[in-house]
């Protein structure tokens, strides 16, 4: 299931939720991470990595460092104190969607909802 559609709609989340584990990251570090947490399933592509951090950072979600490494200015990301928030917004959003998906694909009803 590598790079499936259904991950991209997650990258944000997923993103500002290594920052929020973390502290503070920068790109490779954070496609590299992705990988060896997933055991290689999903890889972030710089592709589509860097739009996504950019567009947090103009959501002002993210904080940008750079510091000199190796002779390379080298981009550290982390969240905001707004980004600390919405990052537990969006994860609670995406743990009922996940929830819900369950319940869909096992087709096993909510027993508090009644029809």
């Amino acid at each position: 299931m590598k790079n499936s559609p259904l991950y991209k709609g997650s990258l944000n989340t997923i993103i500002m939720k290594l920052l929020e584990e973390n502290g503070r990251m920068y790109g490779y570090e954070i496609t590299q991470k992705v990988k060896l947490i997933t055991n290689g399933e999903l890889s972030i592509t710089e592709g589509a990595l860097y739009p996504a951090l950019h567009k947090l950072e103009a959501e002002g979600l993210l904080d940008v460092e750079v510091e000199r490494v190796d002779n390379r200015m080298r981009k550290y990301y982390k969240l905001t104190e707004n980004g600390e928030k919405e990052t537990v917004n969006r994860l609670a959003e995406l743990e009922e969607f996940i929830r819900n998906m369950q319940t869909l694909v096992n087709n096993k009803p909510n027993p508090d909802l009644q029809f």
